[in-house]
């Protein structure tokens, strides 16, 4: 069985290059979410010239909207969407230093492109599993885009996150290698 990898935000260059596609990462520390929304008004902050409601070097994004907190509770149920939606966006985002970005589902060959380029890694976080992986966050608080409700930027406090390096630096993709290994079984 693969070593897990604790991995503390911000990341940089030999971080990134030390993870490989199929690894499990327990993530620890600050974390970003940003769903389609955020991505863009972001988007369009970039395009304009402007500066970016927070700086993206060396962070990871988790494609994440939660619901709200329960008594007692920092935060309500914080499963992964869908990545895909922020396909068009994440290139450019990773141009601006993000190293790790987190949801569920495929990405595009862009992206997959991108994250070589610019040295960075797809994480998968367990879909349908957002009350338990709720429990790994310690802290949330919105940092931009109130007014987008759960669509908000939101930096959260991780300990010991768990997620899956799915797309890795080397432009190796676990979800296109476990269909290559599961059609050579009889």
């Amino acid at each position: 069985m693969a070593q897990i990898k604790k991995i503390t935000p911000p990341l940089d260059d030999a971080q990134v290059m030390a993870l490989k596609a199929g690894d499990r990462v327990l993530l620890s520390g600050v974390i970003y979410t940003a769903r389609d929304a955020a991505h863009k008004k972001m988007a369009e902050l970039l395009a304009a010239g402007a500066p970016l409601p927070l700086d993206l070097k060396g962070q990871v994004i988790y494609y994440m909207g939660p619901t709200p907190a329960g008594p007692g509770r920092v935060i309500g149920s914080a499963g992964p969407t869908t990545s895909g939606r922020m396909d068009p966006y994440t290139p450019a985002l990773l141009a601006c230093g993000l190293k790790a970005v987190m949801g569920k589902g495929q990405r595009s060959a862009a992206v997959i492109r991108a994250l070589q380029e610019y040295k960075a890694v797809y994480l998968a976080a367990t879909g349908g599993a957002g009350a338990l992986l709720s429990r790994r966050i310690r802290a949330a608080e919105v940092v931009a885009y109130g007014e987008l409700g759960p669509e908000a930027i939101y930096r959260l406090v991780v300990e010991d996150f768990p997620a899956l390096v799915i797309n890795d630096a080397y432009g190796h993709d676990l979800y296109v290698e476990g269909r290559r290994r599961y059609a050579l079984i009889d």
